[in-house]
């Protein structure tokens, strides 16, 4: 059987953390994904997760901190025993105009994420939407980024990638050896679920999970399964109901 993580990003309206926590191992999740709301108290956290029995296999860490703080990401990681750090996003006012741009762009990862290496930790980049839309030049931003940092790992957000226009199956089939972790999210039909930013609890939405979970497990190394919804009105019904649905998958 799967065992699936959660994104901690979900739960960041519903405090406090040990609540969370205790109500996912509930829920029969065995791990969780970190992000930067809960990395301040490292020794807090390092006991909550202990107490509710749940390990902390990745989390995510925005640039900034990856290079001008990597001691401090690698102390964090390390502590709570992440396998996998990814960064993941680029605001819209620092993003290239230009294949070259975004190559470049993957340089500059791949060099943040040298110190994870060297520590035995896996790096790599979490995707939004705008990877997949085509520049002037008609590249695609994510490919670019790839070439660039060919030693990048990706965490493949399976429902960005349908936002953003394109095929994930594709997607996966092409970079399933770059590929490392899963972002399991659903898109809620077409003027629904308007409260929760149009997205839904897993396998009630419109992605065909099933199709692409036959696609990650066949042909990915994807190892991390991770629950996320960006904006639920209520996180235990969204944990709930995604883990039950995605057992099925």
């Amino acid at each position: 059987m799967t065992a699936f993580s959660y994104q901690l990003y979900s739960s960041r309206e519903f405090p406090p953390l040990i609540d969370t926590l205790r109500m996912l191992k509930r829920l029969g999740y065995a791990q969780v994904e970190g992000y930067g709301g809960v990395y301040g108290d490292l020794e807090a956290l390092k006991s909550a997760l202990a107490e509710a029995g749940l390990a902390m296999t990745s989390g995510h860490f925005g640039l900034d901190m990856l290079e001008k703080e990597p001691d401090r990401v690698v102390e964090i990681a390390k502590t709570v025993g992440m396998q996998a750090v990814y960064c993941p996003y680029l605001p819209a006012e620092q993003r290239p105009d230009d294949a070259a741009g975004y190559a470049r762009f993957g340089e500059r990862l791949a060099k943040a994420g040298e110190p994870l290496g060297k520590a035995g930790i896996l790096f790599g980049w979490h995707n939004h939407d705008f990877e997949f839309r085509p520049l002037p030049d008609g590249s695609i931003p994510l490919a670019e980024i790839l070439r660039g940092g060919p030693e990048l790992s990706w965490e493949a957000d399976i429902a960005w990638i349908v936002r953003g226009g394109a095929d994930p199956v594709a997607w996966l089939e092409k970079y399933g050896d770059r590929i490392s972790a899963i972002h399991i999210k659903d898109i809620a039909p077409e003027g629904e679920a308007a409260d929760e930013d149009g997205w839904a609890d897993v396998g009630t939405g419109t992605v065909k999970w099933k199709e692409i979970m036959d696609t990650v497990r066949n042909r990915t190394k994807a190892r991390l399964f991770i629950m996320e919804h960006d904006k639920p009105n209520d996180h235990e019904r969204f944990a709930r109901r995604s883990i039950e649905n995605a057992r099925r998958f």
